[in-house]
């Protein structure tokens, strides 16, 4: 009986230390590059030229190994994106707040520099700007990709772009496109 249980404690032990190396949980922070890109949006029949913002982004990351050169990295983060609209004398900001959901393929080229790309989906969760139109869709989906560089075995940075596939607003043909520049800790 005590054998069994040492046994089956061992086991457990192997498997936890196991799991640990398969999957590693993280931080993650940086700067948005955003801009609107699409038609342009006319108000009382003024043709406004849209200016990128530059904004940042939060969240949590999980990497999922599944072998040797290739894990899958589901994030949940807080980003915002948006434009500058500039039209004359009359300027506005409209800046969206997103939870963006991103699930990358992750290829690893070596021990430093690895490829991701996969899809993102974005549920808006606030809308500021400086009029009184709120008028952005609620979802939001993109493709990502951009290069990962690990620094040590725990910090990383990473440069991405992402390109939005879904019309950001109600109101006029515009879609999110983001530069991002991040830095993070795996644990």
């Amino acid at each position: 009986m005590k054998k069994t249980i040492l046994v089956a404690i061992l086991l457990l032990a192997i498997s936890s230390n196991m799991q640990a190396q398969l999957v590693k949980f993280g931080i993650k922070a940086g700067l948005n590059y955003a801009n609107q890109t699409g038609t342009n949006i006319t108000i009382n029949s003024g043709n406004y030229n849209k200016e990128a913002i530059t904004s940042y982004h939060a969240g949590l990351i999980a990497e999922i190994k599944l072998i040797d050169s290739f894990s899958i990295q589901p994030e949940l983060l807080y980003s915002t994106q948006g434009a500058t609209y500039k039209y004359a004398a009359t300027e506005f900001k409209n800046e969206l707040g997103y939870l963006s959901i991103p699930v990358l393929a992750k290829i690893n080229l070596n021990k430093v520099v690895s490829i991701e790309l996969g899809p993102q989906a974005s549920f808006l969760l606030s809308e500021r700007n400086n009029f009184d139109v709120k008028e952005a869709n609620t979802f939001d989906f993109a493709v990502v990709g951009g290069l990962g560089l690990n620094i040590t075995n725990h910090i990383f940075i990473q440069g991405r772009y992402g390109l939005g596939l879904t019309d950001a607003s109600k109101d006029a043909q515009v879609k999110n496109s983001v530069v991002q520049v991040s830095a993070g800790i795996k644990f």
